[in-house]
């Protein structure tokens, strides 16, 4: 239990990311309303609420149901690896069934008796010495009551009996749209002190679920909507609070190699172990080529590593790879290296987030690779999908992931999705590089530059690129440049093959007008 500043002392949930938007947990000792749309995660964060505090706090709960029997909710909780039953067996879990189906002593059909359910209970309360007590879900007994002002008087005496036995609880009811009233009767928000809202909203024809909290009476807490996905493993998952945490590791100096010698020359030896990399280009400038360098450099020096694609099957990655001479499967023989390759569109971005996660937590890789990062703009906006790589900052900077992350420029993306997620995440990345078109006797080339390299002297300068059947090799210098780093072609530059001085380099003339 926490407290702080003359707030109400707070009681931990231990849902993954929910106390850091509450800052610091519930309200001790009070009711807490819970509401959302259906399948917005009210059972759900009702059930996860008793069994945290049982797993993390060995804290018993007591499950109070009023539309699911109690064996629907052990069996739905046993999917998340909640083993109810065993809970009840040691004495750290009790129902209380209110159910239509119930046969117990005291389930009422049409006017409900509060009277015989305080009843029962307080005596589950006290039988097992119960901390905190769920409620699922009162919305469905309100509607037998015959107006707004019974259901008040009804909610405030179950708040003050629970209140009472000096539990902490959660009372979830439902609401019929994600953005309006609060709840369905518009009056249970008015009786309880705090209030969470989830929502289930649909984006670009896909779920997305957010968590709100309205209020929280005698204390500060976080505001506005908190992505959150639902994970078959971990249950609950705030995005990315869940997974922020103080990290003060050691400083890391050594370097590694990004398989492409001239770009490890302009980053001044190479990149920190530790870095986050962005790399942006358009179409076809070689984005994928080194992140395949980036990997094979890792596997070379015996690294595992980590290749996600969100832009190709992986049969045409590996089509792609062996036109350069590098044969994934044979990497992947090894055990070094791991390939995943699925569109967007397969799965909602936070669930995208929980498996990357994931697959960094178990294959324990040293380098990651995602390309292209800004495809899953098509399946999200721009605020959630900075959360994505808030979040992912923080499961890789703790293991010192070398991470390169790929991406359209922000002016080649659709006119729908604004600036585009590379304009915002190029400050939270230690290492950012362009790749750019140019046009030049109506011909296009290629060029690079470092924009930044956080810790590090680089190489500020624009050079040439040419991709061919050994790879990405970085050229000569390019002068008189004026819009490579505007993505557009500008058939102004002075280049030098040679990487020497001017002398020998073929000059074109700026052209006033354009």
């Amino acid at each position: 239990m926490t407290s702080g500043n003359g707030s109400v002392p707070r009681v931990a949930t231990a849902i993954n990311g929910f106390d850091q938007v509450a800052l610091g947990g519930l309200p001790a000792g009070r009711c807490t309303l819970v509401t959302g749309t259906a399948g917005s995660g009210k059972t759900l964060f009702a059930t996860e609420f008793l069994a945290r505090g049982i797993q993390a706090y060995d804290e018993p709960g007591v499950f109070v149901t009023f539309e699911e029997p109690p064996v629907d909710i052990r069996r739905n909780a046993l999917s998340l690896g909640l083993t109810i039953a065993e809970w009840e067996r040691a004495g750290k879990w009790a129902f209380v069934d209110a159910s239509a189906s119930s046969t117990e002593e005291g389930a009422v059909i049409g006017a409900y008796d509060f009277h015989a359910l305080a009843a029962r209970i307080e005596h589950a309360v006290h039988t097992i010495g119960a901390k905190r007590v769920s409620l699922d879900s009162l919305g469905a007994v309100f509607l037998s009551f015959p107006g707004q002002g019974t259901v008040r008087q009804e909610l405030l005496r179950v708040a003050a009996t629970l209140e009472s036995l000096g539990v902490t609880s959660v009372i979830t009811t439902e609401r019929e749209t994600e953005y309006g009233g609060i709840s369905r009767l518009g009056v249970e928000e008015f009786a309880l002190n705090n209030v969470i809202v989830l929502r289930n909203t649909l984006f670009q024809e896909r779920r997305r679920r957010t968590l709100e909290i309205v209020k929280l009476r005698g204390g500060p807490h976080r505001t506005g909507e908190w992505l959150f996905t639902i994970d078959p493993r971990d249950g609950i998952v705030v995005v990315p609070l869940a997974f922020l945490a103080p990290h003060e590791g050691a400083v890391i100096r050594d370097r590694v190699s990004t398989g492409i010698p001239g770009l490890d020359e302009m980053c001044g030896g190479g990149i920190y172990r530790d870095a986050v990399v962005l790399l942006t280009g358009p179409t076809g400038a070689g984005k994928t080529l080194a992140g395949l360098r980036f990997v094979t450099a890792g596997v070379e020096a015996g690294e595992r590593c980590l290749l996600y694609t969100f832009d190709e099957t992986r049969q045409q990655l590996d089509r792609n790879a062996s036109g350069w001479g590098l044969d994934l499967s044979a990497m992947e023989a090894t055990g070094l290296l791991r390939v995943v390759s699925e569109y967007p569109e397969t799965s909602a971005l936070e669930d995208h987030f929980i498996l990357v996660r994931r697959a960094v937590a178990d294959f324990r890789p040293a380098r990651l690779v995602i390309d292209t990062f800004s495809a899953l703009e098509r399946i999200t906006t721009q605020r959630s999908l900075l959360d994505f790589f808030v979040a992912l900052g923080a499961v890789l900077r703790p293991r010192a992931i070398t991470t390169l992350l790929t991406s359209l420029p922000a002016d080649r993306m659709p006119l729908n999705t604004g600036s585009g997620i590379a304009a915002r995440i190029a400050s939270l990345t230690d290492v950012s590089v362009l790749l750019r078109y140019l046009e030049v006797g109506g011909r296009a080339r290629r060029a690079v530059t470092v924009v930044q390299a956080r810790g590090s002297a680089h190489d500020h300068r624009i050079r040439e690129v040419t991709i061919d059947s050994t790879g990405m090799h970085i050229g000569g210098l390019l002068h008189g440049v004026t819009s490579v780093l505007a993505g557009y072609a500008e058939p102004v530059f002075t280049a030098d093959p040679y990487g020497a001085s001017d002398s020998r380099a073929p000059t074109t003339r700026a052209d006033p007008d354009g």
